[in-house]
């Protein structure tokens, strides 16, 4: 099931939305190109720059941070949202963004809504930490950032539908399917590219995955800043005369 494009029309040109999904196009090419250099060498700096610059929750807490640490904690908030854990994590992400996040920036304007990306990947990431506060996996991803879009987007069109390509076996179809559906096969799809790509962390049996409490956390901030930045245009103000409540 891959969600194609939504009924909302859009009024302007998404700026924030394709500069995001430029920036972390570029980020995870230079990130591949790390991976397969060819040599181990190149595979560990690969790995290397996750761990620097990958948001690690024990050090966001202070249960593992020390005096001279570079880049600062806080810094790799945002940095890890450019970083991903393979073709399938920002494909995924960067389609939903790419769908969802023209709207979402359309009534927000692009400044609040960058700034609601930002902050809903930020608080995020500090939501995580404060779930597992020593965990030493680092956080990378835009995931938490996309689910405050998407949790903006469920509040400002509950009633969207999305043209969803279908495939099962030879069958290929194209369906329309409610909003709401479709945003939860994502936090569906967030679990298998979690189990994908699960990892085991080198101090211990710790291991990587879903970041369920920076996907949940990063959609409810969502919700709460779509209702503190007061869109331009409402929603109800949008509808036909005949359809407001």
């Amino acid at each position: 099931m891959i969600p194609l494009r939504d009924d909302v029309p859009g009024r302007s040109t998404p700026f924030v939305t394709i500069a995001l999904i430029a920036i972390n196009a570029a980020a995870f090419l230079y990130q591949l190109s790390l991976a397969l250099g060819g040599d181990g060498g190149a595979s560990d700096a690969g790995q290397a720059l996750v761990a620097e610059f990958g948001a690690v929750p024990c050090r966001l807490s202070g249960a593992c941070a020390s005096a001279d640490e570079f880049p600062s904690p806080l810094v790799t908030v945002l940095t890890s949202m450019f970083l991903h854990g393979g073709v399938l994590h920002i494909s995924a992400n960067m389609v939903y963004l790419w769908i969802f996040g023209d709207n979402v920036e359309d009534t927000l304007g692009h400044g609040r809504f960058l700034l609601l990306y930002l902050v809903s990947g930020f608080a995020a990431a500090i939501v995580q930490a404060l779930a597992t506060p020593h965990s030493h996996v680092a956080l990378i991803g835009t995931s938490g950032a996309v689910s405050g879009v998407l949790g903006a987007y469920l509040l400002l069109f509950p009633y969207a539908s999305i043209v969803t390509l279908v495939t099962f076996g030879v069958f290929v179809r194209l369906i329309h399917i409610p909003a709401v559906l479709v945003l939860g096969f994502w936090l569906v799809l967030q679990l298998v590219i979690g189990f994908l790509t699960m990892s085991v962390s080198i101090r211990g049996a710790e291991t990587g995955g879903v970041a369920w409490f920076a996907l949940i956390g990063g959609f409810l901030v969502g919700v709460v800043l779509l209702l503190l930045l007061r869109p331009r245009t409402s929603v109800r103000s949008s509808l036909p005369k005949s359809a407001r409540l």
